[in-house]
């Protein structure tokens, strides 16, 4: 997998464009959306991922902030087409079992 640099100094972009922490196969959205959906603090995400260090981690904050209203956009589209995916697939089987055995509505 090729890489391309980027100004900081822990974040490189893939052949696709999309931004992840070199070293790591981790996509800043994905250290990101820990941070805005739980409101982790850096220190809270380093707890949850170890093997990543707190300069990689402010580092990919950073870029996030400086990068918010693509990478924002970026985490729409996954989330609408996740979404569209899981309207596709209807209910699972556990879900229509637990429903006709009225354990949820």
């Amino acid at each position: 997998m090729s890489s391309i640099s980027t100004q900081y100094k822990y974040i490189e972009l893939n052949e696709s464009n999309v931004p992840y922490i070199a070293g790591t196969t981790m996509k800043i959205i994905e250290l990101v959306s820990g941070h805005l959906a739980f409101g982790w603090s850096p220190e809270e995400i380093k707890f949850q991922h170890p093997y990543l260090s707190m300069g990689q981690i402010y580092s990919a904050l950073a870029y996030y902030w400086d990068n918010k209203e693509e990478l924002d956009a970026d985490m729409q589209r996954r989330f609408e087409k996740v979404e569209a995916l899981r309207q596709q697939a209807g209910e699972s089987p556990l879900v229509k079992k637990l429903r006709v055995r009225g354990l949820i509505k």
